[in-house]
């Protein structure tokens, strides 16, 4: 059965150690002694499963909102370097809108 970094994130130390004592791999040798934290590395390791989820963003041109930031913080580190700083409210908050633009279409 192929298991998955969510899947073995989510279970047991118990059931962890079920999965390993059929394994023979190195990275899980000891698997009885081992805490949570080091069984999951271990079997992500021995499986072959990367050791993080993936998110994907979904319904936006993810690459023109962040060349729009780079943009701004251009901006926002001018308006620093000059000590004017009546319109960096405004750039930091569209900063801010933007990045959450992008966390909200993450799936």
């Amino acid at each position: 059965m192929a298991h998955t970094y969510h899947e073995l994130k989510e279970m047991t130390v118990a059931q962890m150690r079920e999965i390993a004592k059929d394994i023979e791999h190195e990275a899980v040798k000891g698997a009885t002694q081992m805490n949570k934290d080091h069984l999951l590395k271990g079997l992500c390791t021995a499986l072959g499963i990367e050791m993080h989820e993936h998110h994907e963003v979904i319904g936006i041109d993810k690459a023109g909102i962040k060349i729009k930031i780079r943009a701004l913080r251009k901006k926002r580190d001018e308006i620093l370097a000059s000590k004017d700083r009546k319109d960096l409210h405004g750039v930091l908050r569209q900063i801010h809108a933007f990045k959450r633009t992008i966390r909200r279409a993450t799936v």
